[in-house]
């Protein structure tokens, strides 16, 4: 037996917050969406990569998660986000940035702190 991918869910009071996140900003595509019941639910994928956004005012201010997302060209993802988004840059990690652990890295974070780190193996 393997275990062959892990999926997140992460809330947020908005799920617009969330889309602009991942959709406008990171260029995943929506997969599933249902907007119909007590906690909008909508799954989002780009390459092998696959998250739940749940839209829960009460989760999403119980849990600001972190994530990381690894990525084979930072240069490229970097200048797709400063060139859309660039609000949506870390204030902490706002450029790529060779960490002392040998990962390239920038970050961002949106309106409801979630917050991601994309990195790319030095």
């Amino acid at each position: 037996m393997q275990f062959t991918k892990l999926i997140p869910n992460i809330f947020y009071s908005d799920m617009k917050v969330g889309l602009q996140l991942f959709v406008d900003t990171l260029g995943f595509a929506v997969a599933y969406r249902d907007d119909s019941g007590e906690q909008p639910f909508c799954i989002v994928k780009r390459d092998t990569l696959v998250i739940h956004l749940v839209e829960s005012h009460e989760w999403a201010i119980k849990d600001r998660p972190q994530i990381r997302l690894e990525t084979d060209d930072i240069e490229s993802a970097y200048a797709l986000v400063k060139s859309t988004h660039p609000e949506l840059l870390h204030p902490n990690l706002p450029e790529v940035r060779l960490q002392p652990w040998g990962a390239l890295e920038f970050g961002l974070r949106d309106s409801e702190d979630v917050c991601v780190i994309v990195q790319q193996p030095a």
